[in-house]
């Protein structure tokens, strides 16, 4: 059974008539169709029983068929209310419908009560758990993807090492890394690229800028590669000189937090208890008030999936989850520290996808 007919006997078994998918993401992990839609409409209706079709703006037609999408493709023009295709073609294949199931974290106000105006006796239903059970299990097909990207990553790490010098400027080592993965196959990077030095390490998602590199300084490198549609993403923190003794014990305290949650990784296993793990270390060194997000995130189509690594969630990992590690401490005195890792779970413990060692570096 694949992915649609998986929506399909969900569909049947809540007696709801379709499907209606919008998110980008989600619609690529479904037919194969990578868009960027911005403000125009984009979706795949999947209905109970009937061969489901896409809808896209027109001009995306010639690129949804050689995604490999072989069933029917509707598109829009900008002269066109897109809604009122929408309907037409519902109406066309199944004569209407009463019930619909949505992602309601992200169907807007608007577009459900463009919806609603167009059926008034419609009533809507969540999918999004759905969809989160299905695409939190890897295919191998998908790990497969999800191993290159994350290889291309640990490159993009040793690009970034390789490009520190005294006097550079985080932007410019920012700039050499981003060329030099794209120039190896790598299909955009997963989010915008962090390259932070000396003090603004301290800032978790702080922003690359003019700043130049000074001897001393600890650098915090956090990126990831598309690759075939999937995701990576990686934080390696370096040191450019002998770092002073208050940042390596930082340094080393974060990566024995990180070390220890990703050895205790195995199905099984909870979330928070995963996020205790790595958080008790911290918080017993002294540092917990600087620990000050989450342990990790889901990845895969998208850079923060399902699942949420959190102190508060009580999921069970199973085989074939992918998620990240990324325990931190953020002292604004002294320095910031993140290592991050993309993890499997497989049957009987963990793989790990990136590879770039964690021991200090001192460049």
């Amino acid at each position: 059974m694949n992915q649609i007919e998986k929506i399909q006997s969900f569909l049947q078994s809540n007696n709801t008539d379709a499907a209606f998918i919008t998110t980008p993401d989600n619609v690529f992990y479904f037919t194969g169709f990578r868009s960027n839609p911005h403000e125009r409409l984009l979706g795949v209706v999947i209905f109970k029983d009937t061969a489901p079709f896409i809808i896209c703006p027109k001009m995306e037609i010639p690129d949804a068929k050689a995604a490999g999408w072989t069933g029917d493709i509707v598109g829009h023009q900008d002269t066109e209310n897109a809604w009122d295709i929408v309907i037409q073609t519902i109406q066309e294949k199944v004569g209407g419908i009463n019930t619909l199931a949505i992602e309601k974290a992200h169907v807007t106000v608007e577009r459900l009560e463009a919806l609603e105006e167009r059926i008034p006796s419609l009533q809507v239903s969540r999918i999004d758990e759905k969809i989160n059970e299905l695409r939190v299990i890897k295919t191998e097909e998908e790990l497969v993807n999800m191993r290159k990207a994350a290889e291309l990553a640990d490159y993009a790490i040793e690009v970034g090492c390789n490009e520190i010098a005294e006097g550079k400027t985080e932007l410019e080592i920012l700039n050499a890394i981003e060329l030099a993965v794209k120039e190896k196959g790598a299909t955009q990077m997963s989010f915008n690229t962090m390259v932070l030095s000396g003090p603004k390490t301290a800032s978790p998602h702080g922003t690359p800028g003019d700043r130049k590199i000074q001897k001393g300084d600890f650098i915090l490198f956090d990126l990831g590669v598309v690759y075939n549609g999937y995701c990576s993403d990686i934080t390696r923190t370096v040191a450019f000189g002998e770092p002073t003794s208050d940042k390596r014990e930082i340094y080393e305290t974060v990566r024995q937090a990180e070390e220890a949650a990703v050895q205790a990784v195995r199905p099984g296993i909870t979330a928070m208890e995963l996020d205790k793990i790595a958080r008790d270390i911290i918080t017993n060194a002294g540092y917990g008030d600087y620990f000050t997000h989450r342990l990790g995130h889901g990845l895969g189509i998208s850079v923060h999936e399902f699942p949420s690594i959190t102190g508060v969630n009580d999921m069970k990992l199973e085989a074939g989850m992918v998620f990240t590690i990324e325990p931190g401490i953020y002292h604004p005195e002294i320095t910031g520290v993140r290592i991050e890792d993309d993890v499997v779970v497989t049957a009987d413990g963990v793989e790990v996808l990136t590879k770039f060692p964690k021991e200090l570096q001192i460049l």
